[in-house]
């Protein structure tokens, strides 16, 4: 289950959404789901009410003690790696070993301008804090050279709860090469089918596997998360009206958020000159038939999960938005239910 709150102050204070959030992380678990998530945003309602995730974990794993907590994902450009390696440690043994680090590479104008940092160095600061965070956790005596940060001879402390370190996932958009390149080093997946076609994304994953099998790793530890928005009600119709109101928010929040990189044309970043465009002319319909959000009846959403697992392949952990924006908590928690009762059963027996 993944909380990425697209909500502004007006529809649903900060305390209120994560009051909300703890109750459903302890039903997740109650429910026997495999993992909880959350992303790093700041400033607008896309994402702004989890400037840090690694806070929001927490709580969730004081609250729970069986299901992962996972990061979904951290930014390094906008953290030194001695504190967020440092941070995650310890993190990882609050939660006994439960922690999954997904990292991402941030793409919101905004927020790299706050932290002065320039987006045309977005892809570096994140190669580099992500080797720099593994070779805290799993090194002693660390001497680091890199372009952004120098440090050392120093040994992170706590060292982490599991050896030699959390699983790394990276996150990845729309670039096959980064999924490639996330193969080889033996990092896991995380990805999100409504930013791109089934036939591109099929391509990262073939490639994310194929590099993967080719530096030798074992293919039974591969782990890819794929996330999708998920409106499952007792009734249909209902399930697809809210889908497309909160489906119609989600893009106008993303919008208004990537509006100055679309303008911008940053070569960094293919196609989001034309996002704005796609947000114009966004069709729930169309989004549902395409697959790339989920909405209706537990048959419905069931056939539209093996569409996923027909298309992608089935060494996939689906990881569900049931809150989206200010929907109420009883509404989240009823489709939290029927898809652990009636939709999962389907998949794992």
């Amino acid at each position: 289950m993944n909380f990425f709150p697209v909500i502004d102050p007006a529809q649903k204070s900060a305390t209120a959404y994560y009051d909300e959030t703890l109750r459903l992380v302890e039903l997740a678990e109650a429910l026997g789901y495999e993992h909880v998530q959350t992303v790093e945003h700041y400033f607008t309602g896309y994402g702004g009410y989890s400037p840090d995730p690694v806070t929001l974990l927490t709580a969730m794993a004081a609250r729970t003690s069986r299901i992962r907590i996972t990061t979904g994902a951290v930014v390094p450009a906008f953290t030194h790696p001695v504190k967020l390696a440092g941070k995650l440690a310890m993190l990882d043994h609050l939660s006994h070993g439960r922690l999954d680090v997904g990292f991402g590479r941030g793409f919101l104008p905004t927020e790299f301008e706050a932290f002065g940092i320039p987006m045309d160095e977005s892809r570096a600061r994140f190669d580099e804090g992500v080797e720099a965070c593994v070779r805290l956790w799993s090194e002693e005596d660390v001497v680091f050279e890199g372009r952004f940060h120098r440090f050392g001879p120093v040994t992170l402390l706590p060292r982490p709860y599991q050896a030699p370190h959390p699983p790394v996932f990276i996150a990845s958009a729309t670039s096959a090469e980064s999924c490639a390149a996330a193969g080889t080093a033996g990092h896991h997946l995380q990805v999100v089918p409504s930013v791109t076609s089934a036939e591109q994304l099929s391509g990262m994953l073939q490639k994310y596997r194929a590099a993967w099998d080719e530096a030798g790793h074992d293919p039974a530890a591969r782990r890819i998360q794929i996330k999708y928005t998920c409106y499952l009600a007792d009734d249909a119709e209902e399930a697809r009206r809210t889908g497309e109101f909160y489906e119609r928010s989600y893009i106008d929040h993303m919008a208004k958020a990537v509006e100055p990189l679309a303008k911008g044309n940053r070569a960094d970043y293919p196609g989001y000159e034309k996002f704005l465009e796609k947000a114009r002319n966004y069709d729930f319909a169309a989004s549902l038939a395409a697959n790339k959000v989920f909405a209706g009846d537990t048959d419905q959403v069931r056939a539209q999960l093996e569409r996923t697992r027909e298309e992608f392949g089935a060494d996939l952990t689906v990881s569900l938005q049931f809150n989206p924006g200010g929907l109420a908590y009883g509404r989240a928690a009823r489709a939290m239910e029927l898809f652990a009762q009636e939709v999962a059963p389907a998949f794992t027996g």
